[in-house]
């Protein structure tokens, strides 16, 4: 019986490692027939979105007044929000801390609440076109 029990367990190992050494796997590739214009297109459309200083987007301004105080609330906003972008833009005769590029207002009105613990007196606004 002992016997029995051995040899079963060997022959059971056995065949275990010899189905487990021999696998099979797919092997496929893919090709994606595309008209050109579409990837021009999408080439464009990246180069649409790289312009941040596109008019039809909403900022967020924190700051209006003379420069040193501009320069130190930038270096302050700088050390307390990473994840937007913020600029220093001069508008005669005050200098000015823009920050953002949002494509909607919900984007902007949900950056603002974050920074309004901050800075209070941050509002939206859409910067007018340069001619």
């Amino acid at each position: 019986m002992k016997l029995l029990n051995i040899k079963l367990i060997t022959l059971t190992g056995l065949s275990v490692f010899a189905l487990s050494t021999k696998t099979f796997s797919q092997e496929s590739s893919i090709v994606i027939n595309q008209d050109e214009k579409i990837t021009k297109l999408l080439d464009i459309k990246k180069e649409m979105n790289k312009d941040e200083n596109a008019t039809d987007r909403y900022k967020i301004q924190i700051y209006s007044g003379n420069r040193a105080d501009a320069e130190g609330t930038l270096s302050a906003y700088k050390n307390a929000f990473d994840q937007w972008e913020s600029t220093l833009v001069y508008e005669t005769p005050n200098y000015k801390i823009w920050i953002g590029s949002y494509r909607t207002r919900l984007e902007a009105d949900r950056a603002l609440k974050e920074i309004k613990q901050k800075y209070p007196n941050g509002f939206i606004f859409k910067p007018k076109a340069k001619n």
